[in-house]
């Protein structure tokens, strides 16, 4: 019952205090310093990425943009950074600890359990993909099925692998700890304080599979909205006069905790890094099968927002994508 009426009180405040969006400002992109001919070959290759939409936004305004920036679509895999933000706040507030651990939450999945070593894996190692827990999960890859190690080849903590089973539990984690729906809590804790023009709360749902009892949570939404999470965090977090989100944990999430199996490419918490050497210090992507992406770039001061309509065209590797960005980044002030 007090779960019910939190997110009745949530889905009040949505629509109470729901601000009117700002739409985004465009600039001139030889006015604002970019290299015409850089930029004019970086355009030249968009057609390539099979973008539904595509937006480049520097110092908070656009320098470019391709497609249908307001087509709401599925963004697959951005979901997890998205429940990272959350997470970020709901730790700040000490609704959760990161170093609880599955067995002091009550965390289990269905049989095949999981066993006492599984059960110490904590919050921290779920948000780092290195839970060590190798259970069936729901929205799988055929790759994460293929890669999926041998259960109990690996403690918690010690090794990463890219793992739906611990995106899906933290999932359960947040809405058991919280008593917050996560799509309400979205709503009310980040869209509307920054300002999305699109995203409501039936633009997500849980996909549950035989395997296991904790959800999937995709969201579907637009270039423009995404840009905007990704603006929030090039702020570190903070949008107008409001701290959304802790600076300390868009710095945390951020941070390369482990190597991948994706080139340079680290993990943090629910976000990938970019090579520091190539991008600058704190680049950091969410990304999604399909072609879904948000790359953030401190040292540019921008972000770039791709998203694909599955249902009509695939979207590329994520690799291909990360090559455009050292193209379009050259051509950056």
């Amino acid at each position: 019952m007090r779960r019910v009426v939190a997110v009745l009180c949530l889905l009040m405040s949505v629509v109470a205090g729901g601000a009117e969006a700002e739409p985004w400002q465009s600039v001139d992109p030889a006015s604002a310093g970019w290299s015409a001919e850089k930029l004019n070959a970086a355009r030249d290759e968009v057609v390539g990425l099979n973008a539904t939409a595509l937006m480049v936004v520097r110092d908070g305004k656009v320098v470019a943009s391709w497609g249908d920036v307001t087509r709401k679509v599925n963004v697959a895999s951005v979901r997890k950074s998205l429940l990272s933000a959350l997470y970020g706040i709901a730790i700040s507030e000490g609704r959760i600890d990161l170093t609880s651990t599955l067995g002091d939450l009550g965390i289990d999945d269905k049989p095949p359990a999981l066993t006492a070593t599984e059960k110490q894996a904590t919050v921290r190692d779920l948000l780092m993909a290195r839970s060590g827990v190798y259970h069936k999960a729901a929205h799988e890859t055929a790759d994460i099925r293929r890669k999926r190690p041998v259960r109990g080849s690996h403690a918690p903590g010690t090794f990463w692998f890219y793992n739906n089973w611990d995106f899906n539990a933290l999932g359960t984690i947040y809405r058991q700890r919280t008593g917050e729906d996560i799509f309400v809590s979205f709503a009310q804790r980040i869209a509307t304080p920054i300002g999305m023009e699109d995203f409501s709360v039936a633009d997500g749902s849980y996909v549950l599979e035989k395997a296991s009892i904790h959800p999937a949570y995709p969201f579907t939404m637009t270039a423009r909205d995404l840009a905007r999470f990704g603006q929030l965090f090039l702020n570190g977090g903070r949008w107008g006069e409001r701290q959304v989100v802790p600076a300390s944990w868009v710095k945390e999430a951020t941070t390369a905790y482990s190597h991948t199996d994706h080139g340079s490419m680290g993990y943090g918490y629910l976000w990938w890094t970019l090579n520091p050497d190539v991008f600058g210090p704190g680049a950091a992507l969410a990304s999604g099968f399909g072609g879904q992406e948000i790359a953030v770039i401190p040292a540019k001061h921008m972000v770039v927002v791709k998203v694909v309509d599955r249902t009509e065209t695939k979207g590329g590797r994520t690799s291909r994508f990360v090559d455009w960005l050292k193209q379009l980044t050259a051509a950056a002030p």
